[in-house]
């Protein structure tokens, strides 16, 4: 296959390339006239790293890999739900998005976060509790056997299970990793660890099972034909096993940093030192 290929939609979706377009539009355009909010290089870095991997894995031919095997299709879950929304929450893209953002949009916008229901809803969504349940229980529920079959086979309920996985993954990850979030450091690493036994019982449970627990892939035809499907299975549910303590363990090493660093005294007076995500709101 010619490399240039890769790049070309196995399935292809108005919304990944408007959502991505739209996106990076209003990135570049912030950033570069924010006066707000100074992004570093590495800010930069990440929030492309973050975007660009949640497109490849969502919008190329990646996304065939993933219809017709489990394993990959597990980590292309692992970008959607962790890799990519970690990256782009790490890259502080808050006010750079804003910057640039229609005076008409940021009024609807206000309007409708002041509206009573919705701050009820978002206050119980943001809750840690309630964060972590989503969390981890959107991974249970799109693997149910059933459920996961539906899913591979109907494209829309895939398109559903793709963009929900992103969007829980924005939403998690933007809460243990805001420094100016409500909720202390304590309370944010707990979130982080409350989310590690689950996924590993899961991914065990996938790995040891003896039978094949996802027949779709078999009868859609397997992209590897030498692969067997327990074979593919058990990849797939050390993925999951790994990847869980993995991303949680590096997310916790992330808040700690910024909580112990040292101050810097500046004039007589105590300043913290500041990082990508002190200097900025995410």
């Amino acid at each position: 296959m010619n490399p240039l290929q890769w790049l070309f939609p196995w399935e292809f979706s108005f919304a990944a390339i408007i959502v991505t377009a739209v996106t990076a539009m209003l990135y570049i355009r912030g950033s570069r006239g924010s006066l707000k909010c100074k992004l570093f290089f590495r800010q930069k870095l990440y929030f492309w790293i973050g975007l660009l991997s949640l497109y490849a894995v969502s919008h190329t031919q990646v996304d065939y890999y993933a219809e017709h095997e489990f394993f990959v299709h597990q980590l292309q879950s692992l970008v959607l739900h962790h890799l990519g929304p970690f990256f782009i929450v790490l890259s502080c893209p808050k006010e750079a998005l804003s910057a640039s953002f229609p005076m008409a949009g940021k009024r609807l916008i206000r309007m409708v976060s002041e509206w009573k229901p919705v701050r009820c809803l978002v206050n119980v969504l943001l809750h840690p509790v309630a964060a972590v349940i989503m969390f981890v229980g959107l991974i249970a529920f799109w693997l149910l056997p059933s459920i996961h079959f539906i899913a591979m086979l109907d494209w829309r309920v895939y398109r559903l299970m793709n963009w929900s996985m992103v969007l829980n993954g924005l939403m998690f990850w933007g809460i243990v990793l805001n420094s100016h979030s409500k909720w202390s450091p304590g309370s944010r690493i707990g979130m982080m660890l409350a989310v590690i036994p689950p996924q590993i019982l899961i991914g065990a449970l996938i790995f040891f099972t003896p039978h094949e627990l996802y027949p779709i892939y078999t009868l859609c035809g397997r992209a590897f034909t030498g692969m067997s499907s327990i074979t593919d299975q058990q990849i797939g549910g050390l993925i999951l096993w790994m990847n869980a303590a993995m991303m949680s363990v590096i997310g916790i090493l992330i808040v700690i940093h910024k909580e112990l660093r040292p101050p810097i005294l500046v004039s007589g007076s105590t300043l913290s030192a500041k990082t990508p995500l002190d200097k900025c709101k995410s």
